[in-house]
């Protein structure tokens, strides 16, 4: 790879890492309006391993708008995310899968403010970008929880 090329890869890695960050604010801060701009026209998210829907941007929004707003505090930490760079109509490049591992505390509204979080769940996402005319869209967004500790546990569900 030339040097043009590797720094074409790091622009494109960072603009990649940006939008799973944007991704990550718009839902703690309940921005849907952000959160359905990051998808591309025909991108769809899967929240049923989560106990939500699937669907395009504005129904997964809807969802997430009525949902989360049982929670005051909402904290995505995305982490380990690791890029593969793919091809789309023979342009390398065009495409991007994303994987990151994710832990998610939240506070129920009307809880105590600076006390510890009432929900904390974990587990993977797997995202997948194209490259638009707008930059880098999300394509497809699918999450995996892997475990939760709902109100009044002290430990992850599933274990002690």
């Amino acid at each position: 790879m030339t040097q043009r090329g590797e720094i074409a890869t790091l622009r494109d890695r960072l603009a990649v890492d940006e939008l799973v960050t944007a991704y990550a604010v718009a839902v703690d801060d309940g921005d849907w309006e952000a959160y359905r701009g990051l998808f591309a026209p025909a991108g769809r998210a899967d929240y049923r391993s989560a106990g939500g829907v699937e669907g395009d941007a504005g129904t997964v929004a809807g969802w997430l708008a009525e949902s989360m707003g049982a929670f005051s505090v909402r904290q995505h930490l995305i982490v380990n995310r690791r890029v593969r760079f793919d091809v789309l109509e023979q342009d390398v490049g065009d495409t991007a899968l994303v994987g990151a591992d994710y832990v998610n505390p939240m506070r129920l509204a009307g809880g105590e403010e600076a006390g510890p979080p009432d929900f904390v769940s974990g587990g993977r996402y797997a995202f997948a970008l194209v490259r638009t005319d707008d930059g880098w869209r999300l394509r497809g967004l699918v999450v995996e929880e892997k475990w939760r500790r709902p109100p009044g546990r002290t430990a992850p569900a599933g274990t002690a």
